[in-house]
């Protein structure tokens, strides 16, 4: 029997990408699905997909809206067991040119979003005596890149954010990791390449080498991957893994 069978895990941003591949994973293990994201077509068409998989508006943003969508997911699923932070968003501008708004947009969806979701569900784990809380960061949270400097800012807070957690929650049962991806094959890289080759003379598939380039195993991750390395998070076999930002990312320096 899997270890995530019958436990309520929560996924933002689960419509698209990696957070769909999440879903996935885990409602294939037999675990209860909750996925939340701003729009709610694409999280009905995934929901459609899996056994035992609730689909609910919300925007991470705003803690408000995460309870009253937690008051639902926990009417049908019970308390929370494990929370997948993974909805985030990028915007490619120089440093210099970013606005404020740009930047408090950047810290509310990436850093802010993973705040709310993990204080939230944090008592209900607490008090059951068994939790995971799971940040899908980014290698952006481990070094710099050009260009995106309030999503790098945003990531490595998030980072500091799993650690400091970690410590505190040690002796109750509960692990606190982030998994740090490099460029992962999803509508975001999408619309990154679509950047790209708007700002340059590049075309698609010069874009994707200039964005694969660091990877020494050549490529992007597959969201699999990522899901794969977040449902091993809930197994016995990595109980004493907590406080990691755990990169996946080919060898990526």
């Amino acid at each position: 029997m899997s270890e995530v069978q019958g436990k309520h895990v929560l996924i933002s941003g689960g419509g698209t990408g990696v957070g769909s591949a999440i879903a996935h994973s885990f409602a294939d293990a037999g675990a209860k699905v909750t996925i939340i994201g701003r729009s709610e077509q694409p999280l009905l068409e995934v929901a459609g997909q899996l056994p035992n998989t609730l689909a609910l508006c919300a925007d991470v943003t705003d803690r408000e809206s995460i309870e009253r969508m937690l008051e639902k997911a926990r009417a049908q699923h019970g308390p929370v067991n494990v929370t997948i932070a993974n909805a985030g968003a990028v915007e490619s501008t120089p440093f210099k040119r970013m606005t404020s708004e740009q930047w408090q947009q950047s810290l509310a969806v990436n850093l802010t979003g993973t705040f709310n979701l993990f204080q939230s569900t944090l008592d209900e784990m607490t008090e059951a005596g068994w939790g995971r809380l799971i940040s899908i960061a980014s290698t952006a949270g481990l070094k710099g890149y050009p260009y995106v400097t309030g999503y790098c800012a945003a990531k490595h807070g998030v980072i500091g954010l799993v650690k400091a957690l970690a410590l505190e929650t040690a002796k109750k049962g509960l692990t606190v990791n982030a998994l740090c991806p490099g460029f992962v094959e999803t509508p975001m890289l999408e619309r990154s390449i679509e950047n790209i080759m708007q700002k340059t003379a590049m075309d698609r598939e010069q874009a994707r080498s200039a964005l694969s380039k660091d990877n020494p195993m050549g490529g992007f991750i597959q969201p699999e991957e990522v899901a794969q390395t977040a449902l091993f998070l809930c197994t016995q076999g990595a109980a004493s893994i907590n406080g990691q930002a755990i990169a996946i990312n080919g060898g990526e320096i």
